[in-house]
């Protein structure tokens, strides 16, 4: 991106109440069939047309498409079933009803691809395409087959690396990978976390980014939060080898955390996403509240690799409020564009 602080956002946006039921995560479809098909795509198309209205700068698919940022993905590969479910602690903190890994997983055709060529038609502006990360992935199964985290992290990060070339291939300027694990298994993310993000990033000649945050604003994340203390520094375990690594973006959450700003300084060269816009209250944030948190950042991270960003998915809030909250990353980020213009 030429511009100054180019905006974007961190993955889901919320969808239409025709399309899902607002507010809700894992939320059924109400249309079937073809008309489920078109009715994707209309989302789709009013999702950009809201990013467009906002002036965000990088815009994505809102995650119209899939029902959950990692399932829909794993709902595409073989070796999984979906019928045979588990209770298991999902990032260390909450029990979910998951599905089962039986074999040997493998992408027989592509996910998100026709979507990603059909929002490209839609629009010339930058593209950002979120998948899972192979940890989180990983921490969102559970695993009957392989009986080992590492072992199917690096089956998911060969699998996301086919899906991630035939994205960039449809014209995806930036691919994230969404890593909320990475928040939480320090040991694994060091020892082999950061190495199978690399192996789902291979050959990739688009951008690539790793979002970390603490989670949509549902209760047990808010819950979970408030045990973390005055200071969450818990980015300063991977940051380390994070930096050393052939990741382009690093995107995190930084409006209304208790995360110290300074940390950002140990991934220093990379660019950095800064979460500016707070998912966990429907409090939409004052273009001036968005500036501070930039003007913050910048002590850290050099303006020409600072990316204003939100600090996770929308897809928990009312579309006003998520409206409202896209319109106040933009304005907060040309507040800060124009300052430093002027100097």
């Amino acid at each position: 991106m030429k511009k100054l602080l180019p905006t974007s956002t961190a993955g889901s946006l919320p969808k239409p109440s025709w399309l899902a039921q607002p507010e809700q995560l894992w939320s059924p479809w109400k249309l079937q069939g073809d008309e489920l098909v078109d009715g994707k795509k209309d989302a789709l198309r009013l999702c950009l047309d809201d990013q467009q209205q906002a002036g965000i700068d990088i815009v994505s698919d809102g995650e119209q498409t899939r029902q959950h940022f990692v399932t829909t993905f794993i709902e595409h590969l073989d070796g999984v079933d979906f019928e045979k479910r588990e209770i298991v602690k999902i990032r260390d903190r909450y029990e979910a009803s998951v599905p089962t890994v039986f074999g040997d997983v493998a992408r027989r055709k592509p996910v998100f691809v026709e979507d990603a060529k059909f929002l490209r038609q839609q629009t010339k502006q930058p593209i950002k395409w979120a998948l899972p990360g192979p940890m989180t992935m990983i921490d969102t199964l559970y695993d009957g087959h392989y009986k080992s985290r590492e072992k199917l992290a690096w089956e998911f990060a060969k699998i996301l690396n086919q899906e991630a070339k035939e994205l960039e291939a449809a014209g995806v300027d930036i691919i994230q990978f969404d890593e909320p694990a990475f928040n939480v298994f320090f040991d694994e993310v060091n020892d082999w976390g950061i190495a199978t993000l690399e192996r789902a990033i291979e050959g990739l000649q688009c951008e690539t980014a790793v979002h970390i945050c603490y989670g949509y604003g549902i209760k047990a994340n808010t819950d979970w939060k408030k045990t973390l203390g005055s200071e969450w520094r818990q980015y300063e375990e991977i940051f380390p080898k994070l930096q050393k690594s052939n990741i382009d973006i690093v995107s995190l959450e930084c409006q209304n955390s208790h995360v110290p700003m300074e940390l950002i300084e140990l991934i220093r060269g990379k660019k950095v996403m800064v979460g500016a816009i707070d998912v966990a209250t429907n409090n939409i944030e004052t273009p001036e509240e968005v500036a501070a948190t930039l003007r913050k950042a910048l002590q850290f991270v050099d303006a020409d690799k600072l990316y204003p960003c939100t600090n996770c998915g929308m897809i928990p809030l009312p579309r006003h409020v998520a409206r409202g909250k896209l319109n106040a990353l933009s304005a907060g980020a040309e507040i800060v564009r124009k300052e430093l213009l002027a100097k």
